[in-house]
């Protein structure tokens, strides 16, 4: 972590966090917007997504401290206790992550992965297009999903296409989730955590 600057603040959040922070926020809003039309738009933000996710879970293990997983990722407890603790105001500061803050980071990671291949696989099956066609094909589909008549001839990529919407709402409620957390710690905690994943920094001492 950066030596704190004569401002009164420290440097948090490094460019690639930042950029991959705001990539995602992008990417997502397109994709879920054009709804597949024009659909080449709507893919290529789903590979833009792809990408910074993969790059965002490297440097959670090779990044800077306040990148890295082993840095906020906690237990179930700690998290609760601070949730707590912003309901009644006392939660205490963190100058990264926040315990709930690691927890919401891991969970958007995985649902925005589940969300991205999902979309991939529908379109390698259904149009045979994409970085997956030819690796992911009807047989890749669960057995249940194969058994069932509503998968039958033509029709191969809707469970895919149904997970894909699954994992597009969990991503969305837990977006929601994000910012209501983000106003709330704010408030909080007196400080603007939008603007600092903008700079980079934040203020010094509680």
């Amino acid at each position: 972590m950066a030596k704190p600057a004569d401002t009164g603040t420290v440097r948090v959040w490094d460019p690639l966090i930042r950029i991959a922070h705001w990539a995602l926020v992008a990417g997502f809003a397109i994709a879920y917007l054009t709804e597949g039309e024009p659909q080449w738009l709507h893919s290529y933000a789903g590979y833009i997504i792809a990408v910074v996710v993969v790059l965002r879970l490297a440097w959670g293990f090779v990044g800077p401290r306040s990148a890295r997983f082993s840095d906020f990722v906690t237990g179930p407890g700690q998290v609760i206790a601070y949730l707590r603790g912003l309901v009644t105001g006392r939660a205490k500061r963190h100058i990264g992550h926040s315990p709930a803050g690691g927890a919401m980071t891991v969970a958007l990671l995985l649902a925005l992965a589940l969300t991205a291949l999902s979309g991939m696989a529908t379109l390698a099956v259904e149009d045979g297009e994409g970085p997956l066609a030819g690796l992911v094909t009807a047989q890749s589909l669960p057995a249940w999903a194969m058994e069932d008549e509503d998968y039958g001839d033509g029709e191969t990529g809707e469970a895919f296409e149904e997970i894909h919407e699954i994992a597009v709402n969990a991503t969305l409620l837990l977006i929601v989730l994000h910012v209501a957390g983000v106003v709330v710690a704010s408030m909080v905690h007196h400080e603007n955590l939008v603007r600092s994943m903008l700079t980079g920094r934040k203020r010094i001492g509680e």
